[in-house]
């Protein structure tokens, strides 16, 4: 076991780490405009249907997770034993426990609100469930039963979705199960009605999603010559997001129901952009610029909920009402007497200011934390 771990480590590619601390960093940038009705273009999602590079980072983010879980597992040969178990367990509870707490932490008139008006889906759930089933999966299937069920999972969903009401967002099974389960009031209503883009349903091909970065893992792992991994991830990568377009003209790309052409299309791009990162990082050995996103990487989740629990503290736990009885955030001050100014006047300058602000900032803590070797697991 000794031998194999120094193994991995001897072959760890730094690309992998740059991936994973570019997507939690711009998973941040994106939760953390100066406001929301003032977002830089390249940074929103599309309305429903279509694929920005903002629609990128959570698959992305899922892909990585699978990656890693490949590397984490074959401490345990990737079988399904008691200690990892105990392992998958209670890292799921620990990410959704975090999850639910964060959508807990709202200005509320007593208890009772926060269980009648609690959003139970979220980022960090998802990120939960996916893990947790994906790696029951791996573990105690055969590799060719998970590809069949995986690949299953996606037409599934599609038939599923086609047959009872289609993809809009108002009729829907994806928006209609979570109604029908948790209630519209436990659900986000950010698109105007109740429907939640962390639901149920949908929750099923983004554990696909996890699935490719396993199986991405695996083919890193077992190809020793970097320049001919790079060919195969590249190829593969093509012809999955090839794959992914061709599904779209009859399930249609989308994100909020995270559509099974969606899935193909970002996890086939997620390979091409790992694929290029191994090939100018560790095969072209272009390393020096690296370290920045390294540093992300290296504490991600938690970075991660530091940075949610200081966006609702910008916004609910400092304050006040204005002359006119308005209320001020810290937050929309900031924005407003702040970072506007400094940008001149544009309100969208003034936004992405204030999130790359905010991302500066975190990348400070993760510095430190870098440097004292600290690296705190969730």
């Amino acid at each position: 076991m000794a031998d194999l771990l120094k193994e991995q480590k001897s072959k760890r590619l730094v690309a992998l780490d740059v991936f994973r601390g570019a997507t939690i960093a711009l998973m941040i940038m994106v939760n953390n405009p100066g406001s929301w009705s003032h977002i830089y273009a390249p940074l929103k999602h599309a309305s429903w249907f279509g694929c920005t590079p903002t629609d990128l980072v959570f698959p992305f983010f899922l892909f990585i997770v699978g990656v890693a879980m490949w590397i984490s597992f074959s401490k345990f040969d990737h079988k399904m034993t008691a200690a990892a178990g105990k392992k998958i367990l209670r890292r799921m509870l620990l990410i959704f426990g975090i999850g639910l707490g964060l959508n807990i932490l709202r200005p509320v008139d007593g208890f009772a609100e926060i269980v009648t008006e609690l959003r139970i889906p979220g980022v960090l759930q998802r990120i939960a469930l996916c893990y947790g089933i994906a790696s029951v999966m791996v573990l105690t299937l055969e590799r060719k039963q998970v590809l069949r069920i995986a690949g299953g999972m996606l037409v599934f969903y599609w038939l599923l979705l086609a047959a009872t009401g289609g993809y809009a967002i108002e009729s829907t099974l994806a928006r209609r199960f979570d109604l029908w389960i948790l209630g519209e009031k436990h659900v986000y209503h950010g698109y105007g009605m109740p429907f939640d883009p962390e639901g149920i349903l949908s929750t099923i091909p983004a554990i696909v999603t996890v699935i490719f970065g396993y199986f991405t893992g695996s083919m890193i792992r077992a190809e020793s010559d970097q320049k001919i991994l790079v060919k195969k991830m590249l190829l593969r990568g093509i012809l999955f997001t090839i794959a992914g377009l061709f599904w779209g003209l009859f399930f249609p790309i989308g994100k909020p129901i995270w559509t099974s052409s969606y899935v193909l299309y970002t996890g086939g791009l997620a390979m091409i952009v790992l694929g290029l990162a191994i090939l100018f990082i560790d095969v072209l050995g272009y390393k020096q610029w690296t370290k920045p996103l390294v540093v992300f990487g290296a504490n991600p989740l938690f970075i991660f909920v530091f940075s949610g629990l200081v966006a609702k503290a910008l916004v609910y736990l400092v304050r006040w009402h204005d002359a006119a009885g308005k209320v001020i955030t810290l937050k929309s001050w900031l924005f407003e007497r702040v970072f506007v100014p400094l940008s001149g006047g544009s309100l969208i300058d003034g936004s992405l200011l204030f999130a790359i602000t905010l991302i500066v900032i975190y990348w400070l803590i993760c510095d430190i934390l870098y440097r004292k070797r600290i690296f705190i697991k969730i």
